[in-house]
Parts: C-alpha cells; sequence; structure tokens
C-alpha cells in the first residue's frame, strides 16, 4: 500500500509522526506521506518539522518510503499556487490541495486553482469535479484522488467516472487522521471497486502511486 495523504498532531492528526510510520509499517506500507494541514500561517513550519523527521528515520526503515508534504486547506485559491510554492521550495515533496468535498464548505474555484499550480500534485477529494476541471487536471498532468475516507469518499464514484473517461491519472489515499484511518491494499482495492473501476483501472492506481514517488525521490 501506498498512501500519499496522512495527517499527525502537526495539524488535526492523533498521531506522532513516528507512530504513525511505525502503524503503517505493521499493515503493509511501502511508502506514506505525511500531509498535515497548512495555510499561510504555518507552512513554513510544518514542512521544516515534518521534513526533519523525515530524513532523521530515513537511516532505519528500508522497507519503507516516507516522504514530508502538504496539504493545502481552506486557502483562497487565489493563495493556492503561492503556498504551494513555498511548500515545494522548503522541501515538501508531496502537495495536496484539500478540493471540494461534498462534506465541506471549500471556497468555488479551489478545484481549478490547484489543477492550474505548477507545485501541486494531487488534488484530494474534489468532490463533484466538473469536466472543465478534468480536461485541466489530463492538460497539466494532475493526480486526482479517490479516498477511502468517510465523507469525502461520497463522491468517489463521479470522481472515477469522469477520470476514466478522460483518462485521467488517479490515486487512493486515506486522508487518515487515526489509527483505524489507515488501510490495507486489500481495502484499498475495495474502495477502488466501490467506486466503479475494474481490476486493469486499480492496478494503474496502484503504478500511479508508485510512479509519482519516484518522481519527486
Amino acid at each position: 500500500m501506498i498512501d500519499l495523504h496522512t495527517h499527525t498532531f502537526f495539524s488535526d492528526g492523533v498521531l506522532s509522526p513516528n507512530e504513525l510510520v511505525q502503524r503503517a509499517r505493521q499493515i503493509g506500507y511501502r511508502g506514506i506521506a505525511i500531509t498535515d494541514h497548512v495555510d499561510a500561517s504555518n507552512v513554513e513550519f510544518v514542512v521544516k518539522e515534518i521534513s526533519k523527521f523525515c530524513n532523521s528515520i530515513e537511516e532505519y526503515y528500508d522497507d519503507i518510503v516516507v516522504l514530508p508534504g502538504v496539504e493545502i486547506t481552506h486557502v483562497h485559491p487565489s493563495q493556492i499556487n503561492e503556498v504551494a510554492e513555498v511548500a515545494k521550495k522548503l522541501g515538501a515533496k508531496i502537495v495536496l490541495v484539500h478540493g471540494e468535498t461534498v462534506v465541506e464548505p471549500v471556497e468555488k474555484g479551489t478545484n481549478i486553482k490547484a489543477l492550474e499550480s505548477k507545485f501541486v500534485d494531487i488534488l484530494a477529494h474534489p468532490g463533484i469535479i466538473s469536466e472543465k476541471e478534468i480536461e485541466i487536471a489530463l492538460k497539466n498532468n494532475k493526480y486526482i484522488e479517490i479516498t477511502a475516507r468517510k465523507g469525502h469518499s461520497l463522491a468517489n464514484g463521479h470522481v472515477a467516472k469522469l477520470c476514466k473517461k478522460f483518462n485521467v491519472r488517479m490515486v487512493i489515499n486515506t486522508d487518515t487522521h487515526t489509527p483505524d484511518n489507515l488501510i490495507t491494499k486489500d481495502f484499498a482495492r475495495k474502495v477502488l471497486i466501490g467506486a466503479g473501476l475494474d481490476e486493469e483501472d486499480i492496478e494503474m492506481v496502484f503504478r500511479n502511486s508508485e510512479n509519482l514517488i519516484k518522481s519527486v525521490l
């Protein structure tokens, strides 16, 4: 399992970075990105601390790749590119944007601005994403998240259907906040089946996560 969207106590998660990684290793994770919530107020602090942690454990774990990242969350669309650029310059390997999920009041235009930014890797839980937004994702080689997170996952079927139609790359993530949010690869497969994807699609989703990790190392 590769999971590129998780949180620790550096934002609203409950686990320390080390406990998150240890629990992930125990259920078979081979890669994980720690992507705590940021905006302009805390991006420097979060990237610095998570990068320091990732560097500190690199020599001890050879069975899992741990990447520093961020999730830009509830930022005004006009600020997304700026915050994403700062995060990348500070050392974030994976930059997600908290998309227009159906269960939170995310500012309209967030999806488009995230997909237009060259510093953003993944649009997380984009909600009722439009064909126009999907076309921007395709043009700019962005990844779109299929999520295992309760609530955010309500739009998975819609998201997967459009991504498949336009051949846009998908990844599956958990948006982990608590220990029980981590999932096995078998469970991830069930989430993807539930989103309407077939076996060939599912294998491609897993490969997409692997390829994204390779591209940022």
